[in-house]
């Protein structure tokens, strides 16, 4: 490659680019310490003396500077850093689609109260305490952990999952299911194998803004079924299957993300009954079941997975970490779903699902789902006193709801609030964000009810207030 003066670049020139790159890109940030001498030069086969000119290439750059007895260490952000930086925390509006809420949901910034949290608490779910089950873990099989896992994952798992489904009223048997690496990871599973571009899927709208994106990415034509405080519109939905005849209707039918509503009996009944006429087959997504009671209205008990596909995981009850998720369905469907996963994953981690099944297996597990209900049920009575207090609309009142839609008092654009309240380092999920048509203005906004008994979120109100006047 030639310099700028028309030479031919040395080694050192483009060491000191390659990282000069890293730098301008934030991977390496101001006060890093590059790496030492000695391991650049073993790790390219460099000569020592080439890495000590690269050094102070990026030295005489202002880049890095070098601290005797200790190394070089990353001194300035570059203009493209820190353009980057200001783009992450520019207002919502610039950036008010799927990737931005994925990627607040990714971060971890300990010093924002996030109001918008997908996830309970970490303290929720720390009583599990993964560490203790891990000698476990490794006694069920060392061998086997240095291996592929088996093409429906592990079988003692999905043995434990037909009697905890069984539980719901479900019945199942271990070849209806499949294990995946998350709820996200079955939805997409689900995507692949059904939708063509072009073809016409249901949602509910609001509703999950990652599987929005998933079935935009599959050139779907995705149309929305408003949701209800009792579940979807189903006159909407009967509108849609006589005139637009679509295959599938992805759906959540308890705890609904963003709403928090539940779906009633009788929309069930309806729902099913619609499905069974124009031959449409229901996703039904339930990642939040350990927080709701066991006789719930749930489509695929109903059902018994005629019409219907279901979907958990137990990223919300356990650890999203784990990455354990899984597919209830006819058995031949679960067959070809194992040899789409084998494509794309090659297998689950075995890791991690004997981890879920030992868990399973532990008297813990019903202990602590009883303290994660009780402890929703306390958060969502002070949430919705707090909410009452404050003049706040809410969409659905259930009595166990980790989500609560709501509409503050004088704001007509969530976004809005949402800018001002990020200053005081309260994050919010603006209605927006969970809409089909993300362009459209929105008074509502999803709330984590574990995260409002905090004096940090009247202070951040008190202080939007007072900038309204």
């Amino acid at each position: 490659m030639p310099t700028a003066f028309g030479r031919k670049a040395s080694i050192a020139d483009n060491l000191a680019d390659m990282l000069g790159r890293q730098i301008a890109g934030g991977v390496l940030r101001p006060g890093d310490k590059l790496p030492s001498l000695r391991a650049l030069a073993q790790l390219h086969g460099y000569a020592k003396n080439t890495v000590v000119a690269a050094f102070e290439l990026l030295v005489s750059r202002g880049l890095v500077e070098a601290r005797r007895g200790s190394g070089f260490y990353v001194l300035l952000q570059s203009p493209a850093a820190a353009m980057a930086r200001s783009d992450d925390s520019a207002p919502l509006q610039r950036a008010m689609d799927v990737v931005w809420l994925m990627r607040e949901q990714l971060k971890t910034q300990p010093d924002a109260l996030a109001l918008g949290d997908g996830f309970p608490p970490i303290d929720w779910l720390a009583d599990m305490r993964l560490d203790r089950y891990h000698q476990k873990v490794v006694r069920t099989g060392l061998g086997a952990l240095f291996r592929y896992g088996s093409r429906m994952g592990y079988a003692p798992l999905r043995d434990s999952l037909v009697r905890k489904l069984g539980m719901f009223g479900l019945g199942v048997t271990s070849q209806q299911l499949l294990l995946t690496q998350g709820a996200n990871d079955a939805l997409d599973l689900v995507i692949r194998h059904w939708v063509q571009p072009g073809e016409t899927v249901l949602v509910d709208d609001p509703g999950y803004y990652l599987l929005f994106g998933k079935l935009k990415l599959a050139g779907a034509r995705v149309l929305g079924v408003p949701r209800q405080a009792d579940g979807p519109d189903v006159e909407a939905l009967e509108r849609l299957l006589h005139t637009e005849r679509p295959r599938l209707f992805f759906t959540q039918s308890l705890a609904h993300n963003p709403t928090g509503s539940d779906l009633s009996a009788a929309k069930a009944q309806r729902i099913l009954q619609l499905a069974g006429q124009q031959q449409m087959l229901i996703v039904e997504n339930d990642p939040l079941a350990d927080f709701k009671p066991t006789s719930s209205t749930r489509l695929s008990v109903l059902d018994q997975l005629a019409r219907t596909i279901y979907i958990g995981s137990f990223s919300k009850s356990f650890s999203a970490a784990l990455r354990v998720g899984f597919i209830a369905c006819h058995p031949d469907l679960a067959s070809d779903l194992a040899d789409l996963r084998s494509l794309i994953h090659v297998s689950g981690s075995e890791y991690c699902e004997r981890m879920v099944d030992v868990m399973l297996r532990e008297g813990q597990y019903e202990r602590h789902l009883v303290r994660l209900r009780g402890r929703l049920g306390q958060a969502t009575a002070q949430a919705l006193a707090w909410m009452d207090c404050q003049g706040c609309e809410v969409f659905a009142r259930s009595e166990q709801s980790l989500y609560l839609w709501a509409a503050f008092p004088g704001c007509d654009d969530a976004v809005q609030l949402a800018e001002q309240l990020r200053a005081q380092q309260v994050t919010m999920a603006p209605g927006r964000v969970f809409s089909l048509d993300s362009s459209a203005t929105s008074r509502w906004s999803r709330c984590n009810v574990g995260a409002m008994q905090s004096p940090r979120l009247d202070a951040a109100l008190a202080a939007w207030r007072a900038v309204r006047g």
